[in-house]
């Protein structure tokens, strides 16, 4: 007779790798649910994977500061100031005073863009 060897077996799932232990609860109203549902099946995902991808990744434009804000409404009104005097210009056949002018509202409109794209 041979002895029994008495190695335990482990039963169950292999454990994971990284294991996840922190819940948060989220509430969708159910057209919300179904769109990010929708997008999760479209990328491939398990909604919850999706979810988490989305939190972790996703960039979100903040908002501006008072400064900011301050410096937009500077940048808007040296923009209207100058269109007005392009106008005028344009009135009086002032063509290479248009053409400044032109190009700096140009040049302000471009700022304004950016600096709108960038938040």
């Amino acid at each position: 007779m041979e002895p029994v060897s008495k190695t335990k077996k482990n039963a169950g799932r292999p454990a994971k790798a990284v294991k996840k232990e922190t819940r948060i609860t989220i509430r969708f109203s159910k057209s919300e649910y179904f769109i990010v549902k929708e997008k999760a099946l479209k990328a491939g995902l398990k909604t919850a994977e999706y979810i988490r991808q989305a939190a972790i990744y996703a960039t979100i434009k903040t908002r501006l500061t008072d400064e900011e804000k301050q410096m937009v409404k500077a940048l808007v009104g040296m923009a209207n100031n100058l269109n007005q005097i392009a106008k005028a210009c344009n009135r009086e056949n002032v063509l290479h005073a248009m053409y400044y002018f032109q190009s700096d509202i140009k040049l302000l409109d471009d700022i304004l863009k950016k600096f709108k794209n960038d938040k």
